[in-house]
């Protein structure tokens, strides 16, 4: 059984020991922005290749951890704090958070994608790649509209020599077939010739974003507006603007505000709907021309921010380091909806390939089912936020 911990934002706690006043926020923020400027100073010692270092994403990954808890501290107990500092340091620190999470993202969509797409065609090597010697299957897998403009001409080479030499090559064929039957012959035909195709064509597209996404965070990096960022925090590591009343003021009711706004935003969401395994209704917009995010998605997104929020409410009432309240439901349910938007994200990175002009029919159908694979993916991370909400529910009242 999980250990159970006290919840420093439950109003029943609130006479369990001294109340976490101004100054724990000030050691909590002073750690954090100690983890950035560490981090940064990491990042700068590994540097970055073409596609970056492990030890550079690392650190990369340190900063926007560091980021989003210095960010949520000025959300949450903005009261406490310089409200001019805080309106002018939050946009800062979102974006560098956001900047430096898009190369990572892009890496783990398409990975994310190309594992879909291996599992649903049922073939022994990732899309993507050469299909395996024998046959027809030794050549790039594609369509015949793919090598439709090069058949005259070779129809036109061959000519009666490859026709005379069609009927002993097709018994000496059929003979070595009856020896050496295939395998299986695959069901998902159309499924397994367009894998792919549509692999490569997600290849190609996520890879040049990610490319992309590594410049624009170099040069971010680089740039005056990060080095305005990182001075603030590097002042905000030993002095934090608090008001005169935040050393005497208790911050738990601070963070149940973050809590009931959570526990609001749930109350919203269709969790009947994803009490069922497949929600028909979010297949809907999925291949529609409108290129907008799914309709059914932002409160499921807005939610988990919310969630994060709560969680880093937590932290910074446990004390400096955070560390000392640790909830397997909250951590479950957030796992859920992290899945939630990495599949839906995947979902519509197929769904924009399969908007590609001019390409095969059995590459868009492959799009087509991965893409539907996707949105069953994001029913199933709700039912499971479902059934963590729920324990979480049941377990605290």
């Amino acid at each position: 059984m999980a250990q159970q911990h006290l919840d420093p934002t439950d109003p029943q706690a609130r006479h369990a020991g001294p109340a976490p006043t101004g100054d724990a926020l000030a050691g909590y923020l002073r750690a954090q922005a100690t983890e950035f400027l560490r981090a940064l100073r990491l990042h700068r010692e590994t540097g970055s290749g073409a596609n970056g270092s492990e030890g550079s994403a690392e650190a990369a990954r340190a900063l926007r951890r560091s980021a989003r808890r210095i960010s949520a501290g000025l959300h949450t107990f903005q009261p406490l704090l310089d409200s001019d500092w805080c309106e002018a340091m939050r946009p800062e620190l979102a974006w560098v958070s956001g900047t430096l999470a898009m190369e990572h993202a892009y890496t783990a969509r398409l990975e994310r994608l190309l594992t879909a797409l291996h599992r649903l065609s049922g073939s022994t090597a990732l899309p993507g790649q050469t299909a395996v010697a024998g046959g027809r299957s030794a050549a790039p897998a594609g369509t015949r509209a793919d090598s439709a403009a090069g058949a005259p001409a070779g129809r036109a080479a061959g000519g009666r020599a490859a026709a005379a030499a069609s009927v002993p090559q097709r018994a000496a064929a059929r003979d070595a077939g009856l020896r050496n039957p295939p395998a299986a012959a695959p069901e998902r035909g159309n499924l397994t010739v367009g894998a792919a195709k549509a692999g490569a064509l997600l290849d190609r597209q996520l890879t040049l974003a990610r490319t992309r996404a590594h410049s624009t965070a170099l040069q971010a990096l680089g740039s005056s507006r990060f080095h305005a960022v990182a001075d603030k925090v590097a002042v905000l590591a030993s002095e934090v603007p608090l008001t005169r009343a935040a050393g005497s003021t208790d911050l738990r009711p601070l963070a149940a505000a973050a809590q009931d706004r959570l526990a609001d935003a749930v109350t919203a969401l269709p969790l009947i709907t994803a009490g069922n395994p497949y929600n028909a209704a979010a297949l809907v917009h999925g291949l529609s021309p409108d290129t907008v995010p799914h309709p059914q998605d932002a409160p499921w997104h807005q939610v988990r921010l919310l969630l994060r929020l709560h969680r880093y409410a937590r932290e910074a009432v446990s004390g400096p380091t955070g560390n000392a309240v640790v909830d397997l439901r909250l951590l479950s349910a957030g796992r859920a909806l992290n899945r939630h938007r990495d599949a839906s994200e995947a979902a519509a990175a197929a769904a924009q390939a399969a908007r590609t002009p001019r390409i095969a029919p059995a590459t868009a159908y492959a799009l087509g089912v991965l893409h539907a694979d996707q949105r069953h993916e994001v029913e199933a991370a709700r039912f499971a936020f479902q059934q963590s909400w729920q324990k979480e529910t049941v377990s605290t009242s």
